[in-house]
């Protein structure tokens, strides 16, 4: 009997235990020397002498010191692929399955194996272009946020109020946002303050926003043919 796969084996655990340990340590030890920088995470970089840190918005690489920083994008020329942007993209990624999708106005193109979910404001120029060409596209469930931006907009928020308290919350969502009928104005228990609390912890700032079911964010009023580019670049 040989032996060789066990120690084979054996040999990759202890080294990816080693490599646990020394991010472990790695992320101790810059989190004591930069107290005041908020550090998320510490990986292996693609570079065996550089570690990777991310910190909030943005990528740095560090050696085992922690003294010495590297800001800027890291590439593999061979695959064509700027890693830096890859990381950057997937740690801006929402949540998408916990959104509270009972406090957003339901839209269905077709069979509505798509899903989006947008925030939006209604008196938003960009997201009235947006809603056009959100029209063209078949096969989606649309989950529309409002998220009346009151410093921009001072009306906004009586107009998101009343569309959610409208008898058919879609369509007067459609014809607002389309030819600009204002429905009449409604009270009831509303979500629009939860939605603009839930933009902002999800660092929404603007508005349109578009989320994809794989938590990737789009912001600004797209063309149909770059929503859908951008639906089928879907990736994990």
């Amino acid at each position: 009997m040989s032996f060789k796969p066990l120690l084979l084996l054996l040999s990759l655990t202890l080294s990816l235990a080693h490599a646990a340990e020394d991010v472990e340590a790695m992320t101790a030890r810059l989190k004591q020397m930069y107290p005041a920088t908020r550090i998320e995470r510490v990986d292996p970089s693609e570079i065996p002498a550089l570690h990777e840190v991310v910190m909030g918005q943005n990528v740095a690489y560090t050696d085992a010191s922690g003294r010495y920083f590297v800001f800027g994008h890291l590439f593999d020329m061979q695959a064509q692929r700027d890693l830096t942007a890859e990381r950057l993209e997937k740690q801006q990624r929402v949540a998408f399955s916990g959104l509270p999708f009972a406090d957003a106005i339901k839209t269905v193109h077709g069979n509505g194996e798509r899903v989006l979910a947008v925030f939006s404001d209604p008196d938003c120029p960009y997201c009235q272009r947006l809603e056009g060409e959100l029209e063209k596209l078949d096969n989606l469930t649309l989950y529309t946020f409002a998220y009346p931006l009151e410093g921009l907009h001072p009306e906004a928020k009586d107009k998101a109020v009343s569309v959610w308290c409208a008898p058919d919350r879609a369509r007067a969502w459609a014809e607002l946002m389309k030819s600009g009928k204002v429905p009449d104005k409604r009270t009831c228990d509303h979500p629009v303050d939860r939605n603009i609390v839930l933009a902002q912890r999800l660092g929404i700032q603007g508005t349109p926003t578009l989320l994809s079911a794989d938590g990737r964010v789009l912001p600004g009023a797209a063309s149909s043919e770059r929503i859908e580019q951008w639906l089928a670049e879907s990736r994990p």
